[in-house]
């Protein structure tokens, strides 16, 4: 007779006088029987539940006399016939299911009958008890079972006595013996209510018949998941309450985790674009310079700002005019402002979701100027074959740049105009040769008030001497200075060569060498940081120039080696001390000078150094070993200092102490 247990499983029976029993399973294993009344034309099972089918005979030969759904391989029927309609002895059973196993791995497969029971995996045979007895019998075999599908049949066969027949299988769980891990789970959505800030996920149920649980993990979209994840859970959904509101966009993604602790890989990434109502913080540190016509407002960079808004009034209190929005840069110039007349700035910081700071402080650039530079002095000129070199003393300090005047002999003004030169040098190299030209100086504000005219001085650029001019001039970057080579001319001998340098492109031209120099290299160990610009010319016996080589310019912002310089080593005169990780004993007091000397890196040539205190706003560039500080009040200070060296400034790693004051 077929076992009165009863549990709850879906089938499909189609008979034309039957009916069927709904089965069930039990945490994935078959664990329960079901029993159909009468046999059945075509029964489908729903997976992991088995189809068993019942012959009248020991060797599964004909037509089956009864098929039903069987949720469990765990019957007893003693002396007695299975069913009805079959015999006591000489019958058989057969029990099959096709089921996903996820990612497989190690399994525990267990029969016990009495008489005959054969167990297959794919249609390999993996147990084998097939014989009469009058005993139950039992055999465990572990198997490693590939990820995905697979069939298992279980052929059982009663002859003569007793029957009774049991099959279970299981993953083994233990962390020693599986090392496999999980599938990833699928079909992640997630959900964002904008009003509550809340994302909602989902995901499909992982196949994993040892599954623990799921992990979900978040991370800012560009950055890599965190080691923590944000809750383990046994459910398919999870609502993250405390993602941030801060308009980033973050990433979920879900890793299932099985019995033995082993971690899947993560789920398809899915994201939420979150909202932000958070303005970014107040525009700090705005000031206003007055420039050429124009006003230049320079500020402080904003947390989270992505723009920046420059509004302008005619009064303190207002009203005020957006004159600009959309600024990515923490500086504007304003060149519709009228420089003469008073205006007031105000700064707003806009994040990329348009919410606004508050203004900025209110900022003006004072009273208009009225007053003019002073009468520019000292001026000198004197020719050479490169052009006449025009020198004058600065004027004023507020001198926005100056206008020079050159009028050629024989005529009462400059035809072409003044040239704007914005540093205290010129170089005429208009000037025809063996012509006189008178030059003139004056001083413009950025108000645009322009001085009296300067006296007037005369040169006259020089034909070249007989000797024909150097050749192939070259500059080389070097750790502390620049290196300048040359060639000569063999149609001449050679008295002296004279080298030429300047740093803008209008500047007058300085004479570095001495007049007897002879040799074909010269080091500038002065050249400034920067480009800088260089010729070369001969004299003759009479000392008179040869035409100059080529123009070279040498750029010292551009490193010639790889590495920038090591930082410094630090020592403090007493009586400060360093702190150390265990000790930051106070030592001097607030009115007591702190000497800090510090020693160069040992491999190189450095220009100096560029150090800050603590509450410094920015670095102090020295080429001065030695620093001098007076610590304005008790309480615990650093020093950080950084190796400059002669490339434009190019500044390495930075060394820090600590020291305690009072």
């Amino acid at each position: 007779m077929i076992s009165a247990r009863r549990t709850t499983a879906r089938a499909t029976v189609r008979a034309a006088s039957a009916s069927a029993v709904v089965l069930a399973t039990a945490g994935g294993l078959l664990t329960a029987v079901a029993a159909a009344p009468a046999s059945a034309a075509t029964v489908t099972c729903d997976s992991p539940v088995f189809k068993r089918q019942f012959f009248g005979n020991a060797t599964f030969s004909g037509t089956a006399k009864r098929t039903d759904c069987d949720a469990a391989i765990d019957s007893n029927w003693g002396a007695k016939a299975p069913a009805a309609g079959l015999p006591k002895d000489n019958f058989s059973v057969r029990w099959t299911v096709t089921r996903d196993f996820g990612s497989g791995g190690p399994f525990a497969f267990t029969a016990a009958a009495q008489d005959g029971v054969r167990v297959y995996v794919d249609g390999v045979r993996r147990i084998d008890l097939w014989k009469n007895v009058t005993a139950t019998r039992t055999k465990a075999v572990n198997l490693a079972i590939p990820s995905g599908k697979h069939t298992l049949r279980v052929d059982y066969a009663a002859w003569t006595g007793n029957a009774n027949v049991k099959f279970v299988y299981a993953p083994r769980t233990s962390a020693s013996v599986d090392k496999v891990k999980p599938l990833a789970p699928t079909a992640p959505t997630v959900t964002y209510d904008k009003t509550t800030g809340k994302a909602r996920l989902a995901w499909a149920k992982n196949k994993e018949m040892d599954l623990a649980g799921y992990r979900v993990y978040r991370a800012l979209k560009g950055s890599q998941f965190g080691a923590t994840p944000l809750t383990t859970t046994t459910a398919t959904t999870y609502t993250d309450s405390t993602v941030p509101k801060t308009g980033e966009t973050y990433v979920y993604e879900v890793r299932a985790v099985d019995k033995a602790g082993n971690l899947s890989a993560g789920s398809a990434d899915v994201s939420v674009a979150t909202v932000d109502k958070t303005p970014p913080a107040q525009v700090t540190g705005v000031k206003v310079t007055v420039g050429a016509s124009t006003l230049r407002l320079d500020w402080n960079a904003a947390d989270d700002a992505f723009s920046y808004s420059v509004y302008r009034a005619s009064a303190p209190e207002g009203p005020y005019t957006r004159i600009v929005w959309a600024v990515g840069d923490t500086y504007y110039t304003d060149v519709t402002a009228d420089i003469k007349q008073r205006a007031y700035y105000r700064v707003t910081a806009v994040d990329k979701y348009d919410n606004e700071s508050v203004p900025s402080a209110t900022v003006d650039p004072g009273e208009p100027d009225t007053t003019a530079p002073d009468q520019v002095t000292g001026l000198t000129a004197k020719g050479t074959t490169a052009g006449n070199a025009v020198r004058w003393q600065a004027s004023s300090a507020d001198v926005e740049h100056y206008q020079v005047w050159a009028v050629p002999a024989g005529q009462s003004s400059d035809p072409d105009g003044p040239d704007i030169v914005t540093g205290t040098s010129y170089n005429d190299m208009r000037a025809e040769e063996g012509a006189a030209v008178t030059y003139s100086v004056q001083a413009v504000d950025a108000y645009g008030n322009i001085s009296p005219v300067s006296e007037t001085v005369t040169a006259t650029r020089p034909a070249p001497g007989e000797s024909a001019a150097p050749t192939g001039l070259t500059g080389t970057l070097r750790d502390s200075d620049t290196e300048l080579t040359w060639d000569y001319s063999a149609d001449s001998t050679r008295y002296g060569y004279r080298i030429y340098r300047r740093i803008g492109t209008s500047d007058a031209w300085t004479r570095i060498s001495e007049d007897d120099y002879t040799s074909l290299v010269y080091d500038d160990t002065a050249a400034p940081a920067g480009p800088a610009q260089y010729y070369v010319t001969v004299n003759d016996q009479y000392g008179n120039e040869s035409a100059p080589t080529g123009i070279v310019t040498v750029d010292r912002a551009t490193p010639a080696t790889p590495t920038a310089p090591a930082p410094p080593t630090i020592a403090l005169s007493a009586p400060y001390t360093e702190c150390t990780a265990n000790d930051c004993v106070a030592h001097g007091g607030s009115g007591t000078p702190l000497t800090v000397t510090l020693t160069p890196p040992s491999d190189r040539l450095i220009w100096g150094y560029e150090y800050r205190f603590s509450g410094d706003t920015g670095y102090t560039r020295t080429p001065d070993p030695t620093v001098t500080w007076t610590p304005p009040a008790s309480g615990t200070y650093t020093f950080e200092v950084r190796t400059v060296d002669y490339y434009g400034g190019r500044t390495g790693a930075a060394a820090k102490i600590q020291f305690k004051v009072g």
